[in-house]
């Protein structure tokens, strides 16, 4: 089979188009014949070897195609979570680190991490639904338990998440806002679905940000998929829930122990999302709330270097995603 693979750790060259073994069958799992493949961030750093990927690898975590039985399936990259839905098992994992991934035209993967593709989506669609997907559903339904008339603020509003996780609050009837470096890419974010949005290059961003909250009294909920922990709860309103699940800007965070126990905070970890989580999401689907993932722009397979360079640009709004044949 035709596969992306990579032969050491680095920069978007090392993606090359190449023969590839067919994924052995094995009891429980199911080999998919793959039509896309969406990109994520977390696929740039399994390239720079941050996670330690065995070498010679096929990165990739997302993707769509039909099983041997003609069924058109979504693939949801988080395997071995576990039976706990509080957080996952020591081996959890997701789809493309340990094992070959989705930049080829077949992936193996357990029978519980699919899901019959959702009527009216594209492949591309298709295939940039789950991990953004069940990674907002996780962060704002099942962990902060946002509901209808309150409110989030998502940092950064680019890239593949804060679309998901913008669309996810409008499914359940909140109000999101949102922030980024480009008044451009606010604008875009308005046009789908976010309420407004500040630059977060401002000084004085979140005094800006509180002030566009309900009543000015600050945000019931902010998703920092950045790290900037501090400033978060600064937006927040007197009792909110702070959301993290990404350290892009810091990998540490200093808090105020007296004010955040005043100020009644929740803090909140979490990462990707369960096979319960993944229903949740296609819940919201199947009810007509939840529409396609915004697409950026589509790549043939044997582009996956320049799809890479097109996600490091910071330019795109929306999902990558590759196309195979």
């Amino acid at each position: 089979m035709d596969a992306i693979v990579m032969d050491e750790y680095g920069d978007a060259d090392v993606l090359q188009l190449r023969r590839a073994s067919v994924p052995a069958q094995q009891r429980g799992w199911t080999r998919v014949r793959l039509h896309a493949a969406a990109l994520n961030w977390h696929d740039v750093l399994v390239r720079r070897g941050l996670y330690g990927s065995p070498l010679p690898h096929t990165p990739g975590a997302d993707g769509a195609g039909t099983t041997p039985d003609g069924e058109s399936v979504v693939i949801l990259p988080s395997l071995f979570w576990g039976t706990r839905a509080a957080a996952p098992e020591a081996h959890w994992e997701i789809l493309g680190d340990a094992r070959p991934g989705t930049y080829a035209e077949l992936v193996s993967v357990p029978d519980d991490c699919l899901a019959t593709r959702p009527p009216g989506f594209s492949w591309a669609e298709s295939a940039a639904l789950a991990l953004v997907g069940v990674t907002a559903f996780r962060a704002l339904v099942a962990r902060a338990a946002l509901t209808a008339g309150e409110s989030v603020l998502v940092l950064g509003a680019g890239g593949g998440l804060a679309p998901a996780a913008t669309a996810v609050a409008r499914a359940v009837g909140a109000h999101a806002f949102v922030t980024s470096s480009t008044r451009q890419k606010i604008d875009t974010a308005k046009d789908h679905g976010a309420t407004d949005g500040v630059l977060y290059t401002a000084a004085d961003w979140v005094a800006q940000a509180r002030a566009m909250s309900p009543h000015g009294r600050g945000f019931d909920v902010v998703l920092d998929a950045v790290g900037t922990w501090s400033d978060s709860l600064q937006a927040l309103r007197p009792g909110g829930r702070l959301v993290v699940l990404g350290a892009s800007r810091a990998e540490e965070a200093t808090l105020v122990a007296r004010s955040f126990y005043f100020g009644q905070y929740s803090l909140l970890g979490t990462t990707m999302g369960s096979p319960q989580d993944f229903h949740g999401l296609l819940g919201l689907v199947a009810e007509g709330r939840l529409r396609p993932p915004l697409i950026d722009s589509e790549f043939e397979l044997a582009d996956a270097a320049r799809a890479h360079r097109r996600l490091e640009s910071g330019d795109a709004f929306g999902k990558i995603v590759l196309t195979i044949a």
